[in-house]
């Protein structure tokens, strides 16, 4: 089967406007992408980010997880650079690289002292593509926290601000942070698969048990390299197996040529097991239909399968924008 129909999917239709519209404008600016290898090593995820008289006077209400109300004396000026200030620390696990959180967001104009937006997003910790004013806010903090950030306008839209969000260029902008959850690994409760080698080739074993009804993914060995991060592009190694047939359906390794993906251009599932994870990983993921090519009536092939992958992540790179 050729590869390109086994594992990708169509990006949704829409995205949610805000956050398009914000994580558009913040990627305006990035430098080029570059690849990491297997043998490259993980950058610190940290933002370490100092706290100053802006960001410490901002003060918050609401609801933790839902809009905040924030109160201060605008505009706040002399904002050089980025701010962090924890306004509570919560009582969970620290985050660190390649977690994938839960945050709730909400935005305002320091200078004028109008609501930008909230809305809630889902993240991953060391997204080297996140300027410093949103990764600070939910980087190396407890999970439960709720942070404040601040930063110059043209640090998150570029040089011209966004006049969708009423923002200008000489504007600053206070962006509160409120750390909702980590998404934490499906513990296996049966046999897992198991994978052998004949040369550089691969070959699955699936145990003599039920499929899974929810996505698993067995960490056979953690990389060293840059987690993967939302949207990325990445190079690896894979085998295909339907756990309903038993039967080999797609694999690179066959080819002798590694694939490239995008994250969000794969079966939900596929992309699921690669964001968060290092690069040098060598993963296996097992996703019911829901999380591959959905049930029969989907037309597909493989609908109504639950697929296992073998994967090894050998490259990663941002998406370019």
């Amino acid at each position: 089967m050729n590869r390109s129909s086994s594992v990708r999917r169509f990006a949704p239709a829409a995205l949610l406007a805000a956050s398009a519209l914000l994580l558009a404008g913040c990627a305006g600016s990035s430098p080029e992408p570059e690849a990491t290898d297997a043998t490259g090593t993980s950058g610190d995820a940290c933002v370490a980010l100092e706290s100053g008289a802006a960001s410490d006077a901002v003060k918050t209400d609401g609801t933790f997880g839902e809009a905040v109300t924030a109160t201060f004396d605008a505009p706040l000026a002399d904002i050089d650079g980025p701010e962090r200030t924890i306004v509570d620390e919560g009582d969970g696990r620290e985050t660190v690289d390649g977690d994938q959180v839960t945050v709730s967001w909400t935005l305002y104009n320091a200078t004028t002292g109008e609501q930008i937006l909230t809305q809630p997003n889902e993240l991953t910790v060391g997204d080297a593509t996140l300027p410093e004013a949103l990764a600070g806010g939910f980087s190396c903090v407890p999970v439960g926290s709720r942070v404040v950030t601040l930063s110059p306008a043209g640090e998150l839209f570029g040089t011209e601000g966004n006049p969708d969000y009423k923002v200008g260029a000489d504007d600053a902008v206070v962006v509160i942070t409120d750390v909702v959850s980590v998404a934490e690994p499906v513990e296996r409760t049966g046999d897992a698969p198991a994978v052998t080698f004949e040369g550089d080739v691969p070959t699955m074993t699936l145990p003599d048990a039920d499929a899974p009804t929810e996505f698993v993914l067995d960490v056979l060995e953690e990389g060293t390299g840059t987690a993967v991060a939302e949207g990325d592009s990445v190079t690896l190694n894979y085998l295909g197996v339907s756990w309903d047939s038993g039967l080999v359906f797609d694999s690179s390794f066959k080819s002798g040529q590694p694939a490239t993906f995008a994250t969000d251009q794969v079966i939900t599932g596929f992309g699921k097991a690669l964001v968060g994870q290092k690069v040098g990983s060598k993963l296996i993921a097992t996703m019911p239909p829901a999380e591959a090519y959905g049930d029969e009536a989907s037309g597909h092939a493989l609908g109504g399968q639950t697929l296992v992958f073998y994967i090894e992540i050998l490259e990663t790179a941002p998406a370019a924008g």
